[in-house]
């Protein structure tokens, strides 16, 4: 799916920003990707790391800074969700959370 503006895609919500917030920490690409969501069973959803650089804002916020074009993959043979294909630009992730007795954290598989 060609993504303008907004798109959702299992645990995350992407959308167009004009900038990346001071506070937004670079993270190292790992295996050439960064993951932009992370599963515990490994049905990670990623996108690969070349014309692109990923800061963290939080454990729920996320921002991709896009020399090219890239694409959102679900890494999972079965029941995936469709790829996202975002533009040149910076994209805001926001990533699911769940509430627990302790607090907030990531959602889990």
């Amino acid at each position: 799916m060609k993504v303008e503006n907004i798109a959702f895609q299992g645990d995350l919500m992407v959308r167009r920003v004009d900038r990346i917030p001071a506070e937004a920490k670079p993270v190292v690409a790992v295996a050439g990707r960064y993951i932009v969501a992370h599963s515990e069973t490994g049905h990670h959803h990623t996108v690969t790391a070349t014309g692109c650089e990923m800061h963290e804002a939080s454990e729920f916020l996320a921002y991709l800074a896009l020399a090219t074009p890239a694409t959102i993959v679900h890494e999972r043979s079965f029941d995936t969700h469709e790829p996202l294909y975002l533009d040149e630009g910076i994209w805001e992730i926001r990533r699911q959370r769940e509430w627990t007795p302790e607090g907030e954290r990531r959602a889990a598989d």
